[in-house]
């Protein structure tokens, strides 16, 4: 085993183990990465305050997200194609987070069904709906999550249509991958990876695939996925779903403060602060630059979180000082599973949180609740001054 010491050492890891083109979904950006790579480089500028002379004992990072007990603000972000990282991810990730007491939160493009996760974990999970043109497709797969007893619905806003990813497009990206001589070379150097997959009969998107009616096969998968995503989605058709739902509904991809106030008019119980991981437009501000905006603008009316950059416990700690009331971590629990599987999961979310304990103690403070911009020093130009 290992010595794992930060993301960065699961990150190195999951290349090794897992096939190039999974690997390259999951870490890359689209473009030309500039919104990618400042989503982790913006956090640099912000210092933690050192206070000493504090009682350090008793410290506790427990809290809530919308109500939900949590035993640190971090929850797994909903991430496509996972069961690819490794045989059965999603349900992998689902067991670590649910032993670890954090929210998981399951996509639309998962490998794993919702029927798979519920049967397989006993914590409620979360649901990530991509809304698609194919309406008894969304009515269904919105009563499959209740069904399975999901406790919020989680609306993806910034992807009406899909951005350009470079790599995916050379890598040839599918699910399962196609066989080329390229592939196979490729995935014979992951043999435990290749096991894995064997002995799994999860390797599609079984979300979609037998519930779309013109998706019934992995012949017309491809096609119904890529004219699917619903470019007509507004605030009136959010409304609708949110009603349509009935139980908590989480926001995702906001980074505009127009947008958060119109979100909040709609009705929400979180607003995830979120630029798709750098995947969708490239060349837009930092999740971390514009959080501090639309906290002030509508952090009293509704749970504000932040999504897209954290890699650290330190991470967490600055988004909790500039207002979040918690955050979403993506490739941070995937290079975990792609090099250990559920005990890389389990790996990553305990690097996180002995970072943002100890970080937190030697900042002055014991509780997780008491976080807030005292804690920091932000320079004073950190959300740009654009005209």
């Amino acid at each position: 085993m290992p010595v794992i010491t930060c993301i960065d050492d699961l990150k190195r890891l999951h290349k090794l183990r897992t096939p190039k083109m999974f690997y390259d979904y999951c870490e890359s950006g689209s473009w030309t990465e500039q919104t990618f790579r400042e989503n982790t480089s913006d956090f640099d500028k912000i210092r933690l305050r050192q206070r000493v002379a504090v009682d350090m004992s008793n410290r506790t990072t427990k809290t809530t997200m919308i109500g939900r007990d949590v035993a640190m603000p971090v929850a797994l972000a909903p991430v496509g194609l996972t069961g690819m990282q490794r045989a059965d991810g999603e349900i992998k990730a689902a067991r670590a987070a649910e032993k670890f007491g954090v929210p998981f939160t399951l996509s639309t493009m998962s490998i794993c069904s919702i029927e798979d996760v519920r049967e397989n974990t006993k914590a409620p999970f979360w649901f990530q709906l991509y809304v698609m043109r194919d309406e008894d497709f969304v009515d269904n797969i919105i009563q499959r999550a209740k069904n399975a007893g999901v406790d919020a619905l989680v609306i993806t806003l910034d992807l009406q249509i899909l951005g350009q990813r470079h790599k995916d497009l050379k890598n040839g990206l599918s699910a399962p991958p196609k066989l080329t001589a390229k592939s196979i070379l490729d995935m014979g150097w992951r043999v435990q990876w290749g096991l894995e997959m064997l002995q799994t009969k999860r390797r599609t998107f079984r979300n979609i695939v037998g519930h779309a009616k013109s998706a019934s096969d992995m012949s017309s998968l491809s096609a119904w996925t890529a004219e699917q995503f619903e470019p007509r989605l507004d605030w009136s058709m959010i409304a609708r779903l949110k009603e349509k739902w009935g139980g908590k509904v989480i926001l995702k991809g906001v980074l505009d403060v127009e947008d958060a106030k119109k979100a909040v008019e709609v009705g929400c119980d979180a607003i995830v602060v979120s630029n798709h991981g750098g995947r969708q437009l490239d060349g837009a501000l930092s999740s971390i630059r514009v959080l501090p905006s639309i906290v002030a603008a509508v952090g009293d009316q509704t749970e504000v979180w932040l999504d897209s950059g954290i890699r650290s416990g330190q991470d967490v700690l600055k988004a909790l000082c500039l207002g979040a009331k918690g955050v979403m971590i993506g490739r941070a629990y995937i290079h975990g599973l792609g090099a250990m599987g559920e005990a890389g999961v389990t790996k990553a979310l305990e690097v996180i949180h002995k970072e943002l304990d100890i970080s937190m103690a030697l900042c002055g403070r014991r509780d997780i609740n008491t976080f807030d911009r005292d804690m920091v020093l932000v320079p004073d130009d950190f959300e740009g001054r654009w005209v």
